[in-house]
């Protein structure tokens, strides 16, 4: 099974169908998607050498090509290797060189950087330039077969250690998490069409599985991001419109449409995941666009299928728990068992907490080349999320900590320990402990307390030494120089208490 199997289906069964649109233009139907992609995988094969299990990174902003260069490197056999374009190149330095990729699919603004992570000239595909477009009409490769155990994609995702892990997804896990896209989140029509607001390296571009499938159609705006203003005109004018957004962007579009006097007619479903949503703001989002809400929670080691809220559990308002259920992350999806265990790995009764666990045919096959990581993370064949929650006697899990302190701002995850390790290179700063401060707008913002060595020093110079380092969605927004950090009688630092001075 190749997961690109579902393109060259849809080519064969609706090839007049339109599948890839740039704002509300029409660039390819699907007979010519398919063409293209398999064009592009013989050009991987013949003119850059990449076999079958080999890794491809793609390092770009949403773009049309994005679809043509991931359905390329899967049609070959090879490994996809999405990274955040957000990145500053220190950290895809690391990517590059953990997962030995043999390619970059960069796109042109995008050159320099990939350049200053040490990926060579000759490494490098610029998505959409002259020679793709070259490429891209060249000699069709034969799809190529793979197994449902081979790793289709390397997720990176950063660890408490700051270093990021490459999670291991395999064929299996990606048709799995699509087959669950219909069981348990939306069923899709040729008609509808899935935007790609969020990015496409992330939880957004996993859902293009599910449409492709289908043969609906896949809309770039033209700003190659989130805008509000922009998806309200492409949910009126291209119609039916999906998407999968953050809570922070859901935020901004249902202020968007409040603002203007809209109904947020046009839009079909929308998915939101990747951080918190806050009771208030969701009552707010359906009393202003209606009932087009499901919530998903997943994590990279088992892509956007841990639980699902459900449409219908939302609508449920007469419901005498829809109060809290609505606080919740909903109940487990139907290809995977979640439970709540304590430190023994042991079920916990209902309504208490502990760590969410998890198994099935969508969770990863291990960390890339981290063999330590695999076995504690999936010991007794159960994923350990690191996440705490609850299980009610239904089956809704309600979150309620992160054991990782991983801060999720605007839907990306941040871990404290990077930003902590970049602030303790400065030579005045003694000590530090970085922490989330709940935002309205972000879900979360980064706040870091500091210890001088000396005197203090200035934001300016701090920002400058973690934009130096590391990306600048990382960098925190608020320093807050104190006299010494809470610690416990073992040393360890009390973030919880720093939270609450917050």
């Amino acid at each position: 099974m190749n997961i690109s199997q579902l393109l060259q289906r849809s080519a064969q069964v609706f090839g007049d169908r339109p599948a890839v649109l740039t704002g509300a233009r029409l660039l390819h139907d699907y007979r010519t998607l398919a063409a293209r992609v398999a064009a592009l995988a013989g050009h991987l094969r013949a003119q850059c050498g990449v076999r079958p299990g080999e890794r491809v990174a793609i390092f770009s902003a949403n773009c049309p090509e994005y679809l043509e260069a991931l359905h390329a490197i899967h049609w070959c056999g090879a490994v996809s290797v999405p990274v955040n374009y957000k990145l500053h190149a220190r950290e895809l330095a690391h990517v590059l060189a953990d997962s030995s990729a043999r390619v970059v699919c960069v796109s042109a603004a995008l050159r320099t950087d990939a350049l200053a992570a040490g990926a060579g000239a000759g490494r490098l595909l610029v998505l959409g330039d002259a020679a793709w477009q070259s490429a891209a009409q060249g000699r069709p490769l034969a799809i190529e077969e793979r197994t449902p155990d081979d790793v289709v994609s390397l997720f990176y995702t950063s660890g408490t250690t700051g270093r990021p892990k490459g999670v291991m997804q395999t064929q299996r896990n990606l048709l799995a998490m699509t087959m669950a896209y219909f069981t348990d989140v939306d069923d899709v029509h040729p008609d509808d069409a899935m935007a790609y607001a969020a990015p496409m390296s992330h939880g957004a571009g996993l859902y293009n599985y599910a449409h492709m499938l289908r043969g609906a159609r896949h809309v770039v705006p033209e700003s190659g991001g989130f805008d509000a203003a922009e998806l309200v005109r492409l949910a009126r004018d291209v119609g039916r419109l999906s998407l999968f957004a953050a809570p922070t962007m859901v935020h901004r579009l249902v202020e968007h449409v409040r603002a203007t006097g809209g109904d947020g007619s046009g839009f079909k479903t929308i998915v939101y995941g990747g951080g918190p949503m806050y009771v208030d703001d969701l009552r707010r989002a359906i009393a202003t666009m209606g009932q087009k809400f499901v919530q998903i929670y997943g994590q990279g080691e088992c892509p956007m299928t841990i639980t699902a809220l459900a449409r219908e559990h939302l609508m449920d308002t007469a419901h005498p728990r829809w109060a809290q259920r609505i606080a919740s992350v909903g109940v487990a999806h139907a290809c995977v068992q979640v439970r709540v265990a304590d430190a023994q790995d042991r079920p916990v009764p209902t309504g208490e907490l502990g760590e969410v666990l998890v198994r099935g045919d969508t969770v990863m096959s291990g960390y890339w080349n981290n063999p330590e990581a695999t076995a504690q993370t999936l010991r007794g064949g159960w994923l350990h999320t690191g996440d705490v929650g609850s299980l009610d006697e239904h089956g809704f899990l309600t979150l309620r900590d992160r054991s990782k302190d991983v801060i999720i701002s605007g839907g990306s995850n941040i871990y404290p320990r990077e930003v902590e390790e970049v602030l303790l290179l400065h030579p005045r700063v003694r000590e530090v402990a970085v922490v989330g401060q709940r935002d309205a707008d972000w879900g979360e913002v980064v706040v870091a307390f500091l210890v001088a060595e000396g005197s203090e020093v200035a934001d300016a110079e701090l920002d400058a030494l973690c934009l130096d380092h590391i990306a600048r969605f990382k960098r925190p927004k608020a320093y807050r120089w104190v006299p010494a950090l809470p610690k416990n009688a073992y040393g360890k630092v009390l973030k919880t208490e720093l939270r609450g001075w917050l």
